[in-house]
């Protein structure tokens, strides 16, 4: 099941260690699409140019429906991109894209030395990212006549909605975004609140 609230880069961070000689500095971005996960690991990897790597990963949305993606960019092959997507993937953090770049520093790694240093640190990056909460919304439209306005708003301020507009003609109609995993029971409350004259409509079904 997909999360209906989890937590996202609040902004963007970074993080560097040296490993054997070797430079590794992880940056993480928030991304909330595809595309923006696609622009930042290209803007990120553009600023070291002269790096022997930049591999990364992401993870848009968070859950079995998230879209993945990972790169090793030129190291062997499942020693990099894919332990930084697991990192990710276990981190609890969605919409988020990772680049850990490294500048090569004259002593091999090894395989197991690969994905243990691309792995940590990122890992460490995450351990000091600043977060906050994304909340997946729904949208829909209410019909109220005008001695319920004030007694519904207050209502609709307990379920922290947003209200997107507020069309006032012979009844007001309410345009607004619900937390998924309240909707249900603001529909509920507002059908009580005006006897099951007005419901709360779904808009994006």
């Amino acid at each position: 099941m997909t999360p209906t609230r989890y937590q996202i880069p609040a902004n963007e961070h970074e993080f560097e260690q040296d490993i054997k000689h070797s430079r590794f500095i992880a940056t993480v971005v928030h991304a909330p699409t595809l595309l923006d996960a696609k622009q930042a690991i290209a803007t990120i990897a553009a600023r070291y140019p002269d790096a022997n790597h930049n591999c990364w990963a992401f993870q848009i949305g968070l859950g079995p429906h998230a879209e993945i993606g990972s790169s090793d960019d030129g190291e062997p092959a499942g020693t990099a991109g894919r332990p930084m997507l697991q990192v990710l993937q276990g981190s609890g953090i969605g919409d988020i894209a990772a680049v850990v770049t490294r500048y090569f520093g004259g002593i091999k790694l090894g395989t197991g030395g690969l994905v243990r240093a691309y792995s940590g640190t990122l890992q460490k990056a995450l351990n000091d990212l600043p977060t906050k909460e994304q909340v997946i919304r729904r949208t829909g439209m209410v019909t109220i006549n005008y001695n319920q306005y004030e007694v519904l708003r207050r209502l609709l301020n307990t379920f922290d909605p947003v209200i997107e507009s507020e069309d006032f003609a012979s009844d007001i109609t309410l345009m607004l975004a619900l937390p998924q995993d309240r909707w249900q029971e603001c529909a509920d409350a507002i059908r009580e609140l005006t006897y099951a004259e007005s419901e709360l409509i779904a808009l994006d079904d």
